[in-house]
């Protein structure tokens, strides 16, 4: 069965962005044939991450968690025209900053 998420990933010297779109409303067994972007493998742990997609809460939840190795995750917020920073482990970003795109 494939996965009805389809991510989409743009990547900057100094961030990654992250896009995903939903083929249909999800449930939570998708959460198992998800397949996001590898932060490691493909080379983006050094930098800021930036969500964005419309999706359920629990599924920014498990972005959160599968994103953890990265330097800081900001999710996309259109009302803000920025993304919010809400996790890092460098002084370079703090929780609650509004990064401007």
């Amino acid at each position: 069965m494939n996965s009805p998420i389809k991510f989409s990933l743009n990547l900057k010297e100094d961030r990654a962005i992250l896009e995903f779109e939903l083929a249909r409303p999800l449930v939570p067994h998708d959460l198992k044939l998800a397949t996001p972007p590898d932060p490691v493998k493909m080379g983006f742990a050094d930098r800021l991450l930036i969500i964005s997609g419309r999706g359920p809460i629990w599924f920014y939840g498990y972005l959160l968690e599968y994103y953890h190795p990265v330097k800081a995750v900001a999710f996309y917020d259109p009302r803000l025209n920025g993304a919010v920073v809400v996790a890092s482990h460098t002084p370079e970003y703090e929780v609650g900053e509004l990064v401007k795109l």
